[in-house]
């Protein structure tokens, strides 16, 4: 069964000109583009020939994929709209993609464009390429959405492709981090190990002791462990940051209250809580108003996937 083919659509306040300019002009393009590293555009015979160009994805690792394209650019005058064709390719055997086709249109809008882009692949190593494309292909309409956003928040904040990827990278390493910290101390120290200095600060700070304040850390623990949890799937980061930024110095001044004596000890709670504390404040800054994939589109209207 053929996947179906790649669909993201976003309105821009810019006339058709303007994003015209943006996506075609390739030192531009490459600029917001997650697809692409690098778009060369080679020497044309005539100006009704179509625009060859080469292009380059980095993967990271110093591992790159190369490949061919052409687009053909037409405009309808009667609704004024913009459609660019593009056809493109790669041999190189460490791409799953083969080959695909595809367009980018430009339609008139009441409050400027309307941007939206289709376009499909084949696949190669048979089967077990077809297999592969069930998860490549999701990450791929993820990163052509995700491009889409950062364009629209170029052009109609003039905030840089770079700056918005920095902030989007922080704000996913963040994420992965409080995820793991919340994670570690619910499930290593209160689940498993169920450690001695957890049950004691629990039984100084109430009145639970013995069995009880054991079981009162593994309760603790299993919160902790869905807070992380959260954290993975909760889209509006910026309200965890807040929560943290009030429960870091209560659970600071709590662990001292429970056992002065921690202050003393190598990475105790103050230093620990406090490097965290700091953490999300930077991180709610520069959690403002980040691109994301969900601000397009993905599906043709009167369709479903």
């Amino acid at each position: 069964m053929k996947n179906k083919p790649i669909y993201v659509e976003i309105p821009i306040q810019a006339t058709i000109d303007e994003v015209w300019r943006m996506t075609q002009k390739p030192e531009l393009h490459e600029q917001w583009d997650l697809r692409f590293s690098s778009i060369t555009y080679l020497p044309k015979k005539s100006e009704d020939d179509p625009q060859s160009f080469l292009y380059e994805t980095k993967l990271g690792c110093w591992v790159k994929v190369a490949g061919w394209g052409k687009s053909i650019g037409t405009h309808n005058k009667k609704d004024g709209s913009k459609t660019s064709s593009l056809h493109f390719g790669t041999d190189q055997k460490i791409s799953p993609i083969c080959e695909g086709k595809g367009y980018w249109q430009y339609i008139p809008a009441d409050n400027g464009t309307t941007f939206l882009t289709q376009y499909d692949y084949d696949v190669r190593y048979g089967l077990f390429g077809r297999l592969l494309d069930i998860f490549f292909r999701p990450i791929m309409g993820w990163a052509t959405a995700l491009s889409f956003d950062v364009l629209k928040r170029w052009i109609e904040k003039g905030e840089s492709p770079r700056s918005q990827y920095v902030r989007f990278i922080i704000n996913t390493i963040v994420t992965m981090l409080f995820f793991f910290v919340w994670l570690y101390h619910g499930l290593i120290p209160k689940m498993i190990a169920k450690h001695p200095e957890e049950v004691s600060m629990l039984s100084s700070l109430t009145s639970l002791e013995g069995t009880a304040a054991v079981k009162g850390v593994g309760i603790i623990g299993v919160l902790e462990i869905l807070f992380a949890v959260v954290w993975l799937l909760y889209r509006k980061k910026r309200h965890l940051l807040v929560l943290q930024m009030i429960a870091f110095p209560v659970l600071t001044i709590s662990a001292l209250i429970a056992s002065p004596s921690f202050s003393l000890h190598p990475f105790n709670p103050i230093t620990f809580n406090a490097s965290l504390w700091v953490l999300s404040i930077i991180s709610f800054l520069l959690a403002t108003d980040l691109p994301s994939a969900t601000s397009c589109k993905r599906t043709r209207k009167g369709e479903s996937y």
